[in-house]
């Protein structure tokens, strides 16, 4: 049976039952005052027949009685359909909404108006589900669409290059040689920084105990040598900042941050904060560096996929793969986290990474 024949039926059967109860109650309440036998008397005083009023009572109240509960049978089936089709009419919608994405199309809303009772609680949660799940597809659509872009382009080079050295074999096959390790190296570069990106968002990690301040520490190092090249400066300060996470993911984060500071930098002259601090229920790690002038347009796209923020200043053998900051991006929403670029007044970026905070306690153990 149909959900709103089970309600039809229970509106009828409690109403039946209500009826029910409520005749008993008049009859038992007219027996309390009603003898069970009566006799009548002559004018001159004496009595003739006996008369049995309850039997009487009884054959007047059962028919009434019967129609009364034939009527509420009725008028409860009637207004029990009526009123469970009036009940149910947003989950018909919402079913509705539902066939209409499983079909493919998840710009459809539910919008359902009234006011905020459980169905137009759930309606909105539905609503906000599938604005989320649409921005995610289309997030997804475009990403694969970009890193097929990305992906044929080493390819297609590589394949030049071999038909090259084929049809020429008098070509230099040491420049040709070279050429290829430098675009295989990209494509590995690519394709390893798409599987962590895939890591990240399917967040699939075990969290551990993690300092951040380690991690920029690290990272630091690690990008020393960089630094030098790019004759830039980098000067790190702050305090403990214990969170939880993955340790290899915060540490790709953090390294990712410090060579985008390093490479998007001066030519010459450049300068690198990397500074941790503590907040009462978060730890934040910021990134600033200087740089060319980058405007607030710019700065809210170079967390997109494959945006390498083409008005900054970079150069050609660490022009990266457009994805260092959308894996910061990733990273952090994986942690619970909060990602700010802000463009500094004299030009570069400052770019701030809030996780929320363990006790040191904690991230000791």
């Amino acid at each position: 049976m149909s959900v709103r024949l089970k309600l039809t039926l229970s509106y009828a059967g409690f109403l039946m039952l209500a009826g029910v109860l409520l005749l008993t109650a008049v009859w038992l309440f007219l027996l309390r005052y009603v003898p069970d036998r009566a006799m009548l008397i002559n004018p001159n005083d004496r009595p003739e027949n006996v008369f049995p009023i309850r039997s009487a009572l009884l054959e007047v109240f059962a028919p009434r009685a019967a129609a009364v509960l034939a009527f509420l049978l009725v008028f409860g089936l009637v207004g029990g359909w009526v009123l469970a089709g009036r009940m149910l009419a947003p989950l018909t919608r919402i079913t509705d909404a539902t066939r209409t994405a499983t079909h493919g199309s998840l710009s459809h809303r539910i919008r359902l108006p009234g006011r905020k009772d459980e169905f137009r609680e759930l309606a909105d949660a539905f609503d906000t589900m599938l604005a989320r799940l649409e921005a995610h597809v289309a997030e997804q659509q475009r990403f694969a669409a970009n890193a097929s872009h990305e992906l044929r382009t080493p390819l297609a080079v590589s394949k030049t290059l071999i038909d090259l050295a084929r049809t020429d074999p008098h070509h230099d096959t040491g420049e040709i040689i070279d050429r290829l390790h430098a675009v295989n190296t990209r494509a590995i570069d690519l394709t390893e920084a798409l599987l962590l990106l895939s890591r990240a968002d399917q967040r699939s990690f075990t969290r551990q105990p993690v300092d951040l301040s380690l991690m920029a520490e690290e990272a630091t190092e690690t990008l020393l040598p960089l630094a030098e090249k790019h004759g830039v400066t980098i000067e790190t300060s702050g305090d403990i900042t214990p969170t939880s996470g993955s340790q290899a993911l915060l540490l790709q984060l953090t390294t990712n941050l410090v060579h985008n500071a390093i490479v998007h930098n001066l030519p010459e002259q450049g300068t690198v904060w990397v500074h941790t601090r503590v907040r009462p229920e978060t730890v934040v790690l910021t990134v600033e560096n200087t740089g060319a002038r980058v405007t607030a347009e710019l700065a809210a796209t170079l967390t997109e996929p494959f945006q390498r923020g083409t008005e900054r200043i970079h150069t050609d053998d660490h022009a990266g793969v457009g994805l260092g900051l959308a894996i910061v991006k990733t990273i952090t929403r994986a942690h619970d986290g909060t990602l700010t670029l802000t463009p500094r007044p004299a030009g570069g970026l400052r770019i701030a990474v809030e996780l929320p905070a363990t006790s040191p306690l904690r991230a000791a153990d």
